[in-house]
């Protein structure tokens, strides 16, 4: 059996244990549905780093930079933390390095220790079930959340994603039963529970981006799978 444990968000981390375990990393609100959406477009690679000053390096080397500060576009950026701009064809073939308050400080954390990790969204939570099902290694979800609070749509992901492993899965801690929970009670309306409930959703429809809100709801939109190779995400090839 896979064991499944869920931190809902990285401030508590450090009370899980991810050496030799397969880390699913997930930040619905935008930062994993923007790397998911643009590589599937046809984006190259992703880089995900933690400061503005970071990215602003590999802006010199040529690298397109993506990311926000508060939902809100980094001015000196390419471009912000909408997947609809990653999907752009200008950006067919590019690689980004991306930095956003949440998402990238997550995958950052979780690379130090984890035996693997996998970039997760609603957009492709069934792919990356059946990876996990393949693989049949433990694992730690993690949700990105809100500025070290948890957050509901990335708690629903993990809900999402345990539905569709319970059959293969024991589930070793609370918050794991917590999101399983939740995603049970949503009864397929993720999208409607995440518009009208969700705090950053709240937010992100003040910075007028809804349309962004009912794009990163959508379950199993693609079939590719995110994985982190050393510094790059890339597409797991078959």
């Amino acid at each position: 059996m896979i064991k499944i444990e869920t931190c809902l968000t990285p401030e508590i981390l450090s009370l899980h244990q991810l050496e030799g375990k397969i880390a699913v990393v997930t930040d619905v609100l935008r930062a994993t549905s923007c790397m998911v959406a643009g590589l599937n477009a046809g984006v190259n690679s992703v880089i995900p780093v933690i400061k503005v000053e970071e990215a602003l390096e590999y802006q010199k080397k040529g690298f397109i930079t993506a990311g926000e500060r508060g939902g809100v576009k980094v001015e000196e950026f390419t471009i912000g933390n909408s997947p609809f701009e990653h999907m752009q064809e200008e950006y067919h073939g590019k690689d980004i390095c991306m930095t956003t308050t949440n998402g990238t400080v997550a995958i950052t954390e979780a690379k130090k220790t984890a035996k693997e990790v996998i970039i997760g969204a609603l957009l492709n939570v069934g792919t990356v079930a059946e990876y996990l099902k393949e693989q049949n290694q433990d694992i730690v979800i993690i949700c990105a959340g809100w500025k070290g609070n948890p957050s509901l749509e990335d708690t629903l992901f993990a809900g999402a994603l345990i539905h569709r492993l319970q059959d293969q899965a024991e589930l070793t801690d609370d918050a794991s039963f917590m999101a399983l929970a939740q995603y049970q009670q949503a009864n397929g309306k993720v999208a409607d529970v995440i518009q009208n409930y969700a705090s950053h959703a709240k937010r992100l429809s003040g910075l007028k981006a809804k349309s962004d809100l009912s794009f990163c709801a959508q379950e199993d939109y693609c079939s590719i799978l995110p994985i982190l190779n050393g510094e790059a995400i890339t597409i797991k090839k078959n």
